[in-house]
């Protein structure tokens, strides 16, 4: 069968987030750390799955040991997608 998960509440719980659930306070708090940094706190709801998206990508990639390979198929990426205008994503 399938595999038996723990479930946590933090609803009135005394022990705070950080503690019960380490890495995705990590994850959370390395994310607000690089929308600081990157954008400056300009950050728009509108586009916060843009930001997210970007995010994700980046640190799926952090440790990741064919960075030459990622930046080709980037560019190849790049190469069969029809661009996508600063209106049409504002748009959104």
């Amino acid at each position: 069968m399938g595999h038996s998960r723990k479930k946590t509440v933090h609803l009135g719980s005394d022990k705070p987030a950080h503690e019960t659930m380490p890495g995705v306070h990590r994850v959370a708090s390395l994310l607000k750390r690089w929308l600081l940094g990157t954008y400056q706190g300009a950050v728009q709801p509108k586009q916060l799955d843009y930001y997210l998206d970007e995010y994700t990508f980046r640190f799926n990639r952090r440790k990741s040991r064919s960075r030459g390979l990622l930046f080709y198929r980037l560019l190849e990426q790049s190469i069969v997608t029809k661009p996508l205008t600063y209106k049409k994503i504002k748009s959104r």
